[in-house]
């Protein structure tokens, strides 16, 4: 019964548990389809080019229950894993990088599980291709064997590459780097290799050519972007020889000697040819055509030629043989030869030094004419310098030198064994030059190299140079500056130019020449470079102060060089100093100053500086002037006209001065005036209508001019109310009465003061008969309206004056200085008088009014103060 109690429960349990297994069902995977990022990843395809840890998938599904499911992933054994899961979300995640040339599917187990049941699925992910591979040659290196003669437009080689990816990212086109500068082409499609049409290949002149070739894929997409891959690959096309050129003797001139212990059948010297097709050579057979008069015979194939006969017996001192060099084919046959000259000297056994010969036998002085400057790199081939060393072997082998000014030439040979031709070759073409050495001067010195007695000799160079016109004239400056006065006469110098050229002879004489638009008033003497001016030229710095052009020095080949003239004409004090015209008279105001003006025509200073100041005045402390603004003022002291009547009787108060223009050249020259001043106070002249009258007063037919217009006015005004009443008194029919005319009363003569400016006095005495006048009697009528029009007379040139008198008169009143009107003469005038003597008038003036001063001082016995 105890058992029984125990095995219950247990077995209770276990028929529960059995229970729940049984209602127990499997989670399972959405399928979602083609092209879904949700499910089991059936039927999923990624681009080789997703990046590493983008999230390319969620597994998705679910469990019947409801119970919480996990997922996993797993690959078979050796497999690379790609992906990773997130258990619970299901989000998957590339990790590794995807290549589909490598591989182009991947097989992962897909899992799903509820914690009780676990589902597994077997799914191929596709990986999709992307243009990530460059196109690849294959079975490079590319060397191509090419006969010479292969025509144009043949086919040679066949270049192949391959890219792995598909679709327009595999295909493939080749084409060449510079196919302009190539002698082949290539098909674009199919990577054939063609000889260029039009060209052949030469084996003489190119035996390797090296052809770069592109393979450019199709294009394609990669990581988003659309992507062209390309390689390159460089064909080496060589050149295959074939028979088309001639030998060729190598060495040449060929020298040998035989010595009079030289034993028959001793081989003086060997010729060398060879195929001048050097990647195919054919043999060469060696003969001897002529010269050797039975003495001498050549190895067929060695080339070398040896004595047949003893020294002794040799009847000459050199033989010329004819050497001929044959090329033999493959199949016996002479295909094409050359020849070569052979000379071969007969000497004694002597241990001679290097021996130097010209034409005509040995000598030790070589002299050549030569022009200047020649190539770099030519050769003096008017030295015909031959060198021998009698001896034999080692003992006949010497180093040739030259000895002189460094750089300027170089010998060749430099190592001779027995004979050679000695050639000197330019290097410094620059240091070849006429103008530094006439005579260049050599030693050319030949020195055994291996004897123990270092036997040597020496020859002279002697190089004379002839000049060559190789140098422009050159200026002693870039520019020249000069300055000349402008009143210097037509003909002067202005300055001389030098230009040199070193040439000789003609080649160094120099012309000179002027032009440009400055030149126009220049001449330049053709040899000496002296510039002077036209004999007809008039230099005014007024008009012109600056001129400028070009100097030419130029040899008789036409070779130049140019220069630049700056010319200054100096300024002359040759103008006086002019007053305006405006000057005769002026209106001063107690207080206020009057300004006169004089402008000197001169351009510089201090030529065109004017200094002002008063020459004569009576009396003498009335006036003082600033000398530098020609400003005139009363003395300080006066400052009404009371205190001016107390100085002179004159009630008037017009006062005369003659005033001096200075300039500060040298010499000076001055102008002088007569000013007259009309001094009034300012309270004379308040309103409207006299501040008119006194701005007028220098020009009293402005005056006039207005007031006929306002008289014109007025009578307007009368007609057009003369007109209205009449039309009223119509209209009305009423008799106005008759109006009364008053007689306007005539002014009293006390109220003519405030007029007396308009009109000018007559003169009173010598000076002011030279006052130019206006008349302003003239303009008054009897309407007293003043509204005449009277047109300016124009000024004439005064007269000259009477002699002065010298004796004074009792009845004469004294000079009296307020009474001149004035002297000056318009500026026309001043220019017309200055062409007849500096203006006779104008100095016949200030001499009388000198001379009445003194004549004044002398009468009263002191100056009036």
């Amino acid at each position: 019964m105890k058992h029984v109690r125990h095995f219950t429960p247990s077995l209770f349990l276990s028929l529960v548990h059995i229970c729940l297994v049984q209602a127990n069902y499997a989670p399972y995977f959405f399928d979602n389809g083609a092209r879904s990022t949700n499910g089991n990843m059936a039927l999923l395809s990624l681009s080789e080019d997703t990046p590493v840890g983008t999230h390319v998938y969620t597994l998705n599904g679910t469990d019947p229950e409801g119970d919480p499911v996990t997922y996993g992933l797993a690959y078979e054994a050796g497999s690379r894993r790609y992906f990773s899961v997130d258990k619970n979300l299901g989000n998957v995640t590339l990790i590794e990088e995807l290549d589909r040339e490598k591989e182009d599917e991947i097989e992962v187990i897909v899992s799903i599980s509820d914690g009780l049941s676990t589902v597994s699925e077997k799914v191929r992910i596709l990986v999709m291709d992307a243009n990530d591979e460059s196109p690849e040659f294959i079975n490079t290196p590319y060397i191509v064997q090419v006969p010479e003669n292969t025509p144009s437009g043949s086919s040679i080689f066949k270049i192949e590459a391959v890219d792995k990816d598909t679709g327009s990212g595999g295909s493939i086109t080749y084409f060449l780097q510079n196919i302009h500068a190539n002698k082949f082409t290539i098909d674009r499609h199919s990577g054939v290799l063609r000889i260029k049409t039009g060209v052949t290949l030469d084996y003489e002149k190119s035996r390797t050519h090296f052809v770069i070739v592109v393979a450019k894929d199709g294009g394609g997409k990669l990581r988003g972007d659309n992507k062209v891959f390309s390689a390159t690959t460089t064909v080496t096309v060589n050149v295959d020889d074939i028979q088309d050129t001639p030998p060729m003797f190598i060495g040449t001139p060929y020298y040998g000697y035989v010595y009079e212990d030289t034993l028959a059948g001793s081989e003086v010297l060997t010729v060398v040819a060879l195929d001048g097709d050097r990647g195919k050579p054919n043999s060469i057979h060696y003969c001897i055509v002529n010269g050797d008069e039975g003495s001498f015979e050549i190895g067929n194939t060695t080339g070398a030629i040896s004595v047949i006969k003893s020294p002794n017996q040799l009847k000459k001192e050199v033989y010329e043989l004819k050497v001929q060099a044959s090329e033999i084919s493959q199949e016996g046959d002479v295909s094409a030869y050359a020849f070569a000259i052979v000379t071969i000297r007969v000497v004694d056994l002597n241990n001679h030094p290097p021996t130097f010969y010209g034409e005509n036998g040995p000598q030790n002085r070589f002299e050549l004419t030569m022009y200047e400057h020649p190539p770099e790199g030519e050769i003096l081939r008017g030295l015909k310098i031959t060198v021998n060393d009698s001896d034999q072997g080692a003992n006949a082998k010497f180093n040739l030198r030259l000895v002189g000014p460094g750089g300027i030439f170089r010998v060749v040979p430099q190592t001779v064994l027995n004979e050679a031709q000695v050639t000197i070759i330019v290097e410094n073409s620059a240091a070849i030059d006429y103008e530094k050495f006439k005579v260049l001067t050599f030693k050319l010195l030949a020195i055994e190299v291996n004897t123990p007695e270092k036997f040597s000799s020496t020859a002279d160079v002697v190089i004379r140079l002839l000049d060559t016109n190789d140098n422009v004239p050159k200026f002693s400056s870039d520019y020249y500056i000069a300055r000349i006065p402008e009143n210097s006469p037509g003909g002067s110098n202005v300055v001389a130019v030098t230009a040199t050229d070193p040439d000789s002879g003609l080649w160094g004489e120099v012309k000179y020449s002027i032009y440009g638009t400055g030149a126009d008033l220049f001449l330049i003497h053709p040899s000496t470079g002296i510039i002077y001016t036209q004999p007809w030229a008039v230099l005014d710095a007024e008009v012109n102060s600056k001129y400028n052009f070009y100097v030419k020095a130029e040899d008789t080949d036409g070779k130049y060089s140019l220069a630049e003239v700056f010319i200054t004409v100096l300024d002359v004090n040759d103008h006086s100093p002019e007053f305006n015209e405006n000057i005769q008279e002026k209106t001063m105001i107690i207080g206020s100053p009057v300004k006169i003006e004089a402008i000197d025509q001169d351009a510089e200073e201090p030529n065109n500086i004017v200094d002002y100041s008063i020459m004569q005045a009576d009396p003498a402390n009335v006036f003082d002037i600033d000398q530098s603004t020609g400003e005139i003022k009363l003395k300080s002291y006066i400052r009404s006209l009371d205190i001016i009547h107390n100085i002179t009787k004159n009630k008037d108060c017009i006062w005369s001065l003659v005033v001096q223009a200075k300039d500060r050249g040298s010499p000076s020259f001055s102008t002088t005036a007569v000013l007259k001043i009309d001094i009034t106070e300012e309270t004379l002249h308040k309103g409207p209508m006299a501040a008119f009258l006194m701005q007028t007063k220098d020009n009293p037919m402005k005056a006039l001019g207005v007031l006929a217009g306002v008289m014109g006015i007025m009578v307007l005004i009368t007609i057009m109310i003369s007109t209205a009443m009449f039309w009223r008194n119509k209209r009305s029919n009423k008799i106005m009465p008759v109006r009364r005319i008053i007689k306007k009363r005539q002014t009293p003569q006390s109220r003519t003061v405030r007029m007396e400016w308009l009109k000018f006095k007559r003169p009173s005495n010598a000076a002011e008969k030279f006052v130019v006048e206006d008349d302003a009697k003239s303009l008054h009528n009897e309407n007293s309206n003043n509204n005449v029009q009277a047109a300016p007379v124009p000024p004439t040139i005064p007269s000259p004056p009477p002699p002065p008198i010298l004796a004074p008169r009792g009845d004469a009143p004294g000079w009296q200085v307020p009474t001149v009107s004035g002297s000056l003469t318009p500026k026309f005038i001043n220019k017309q008088l200055k062409k007849r003597g500096h203006g006779s008038a104008h100095n016949a003036l200030v001499s009388e009014l000198k001379m009445k001063f003194e004549k004044r001082n002398a009468a009263i016995g002191e100056p009036h103060i």
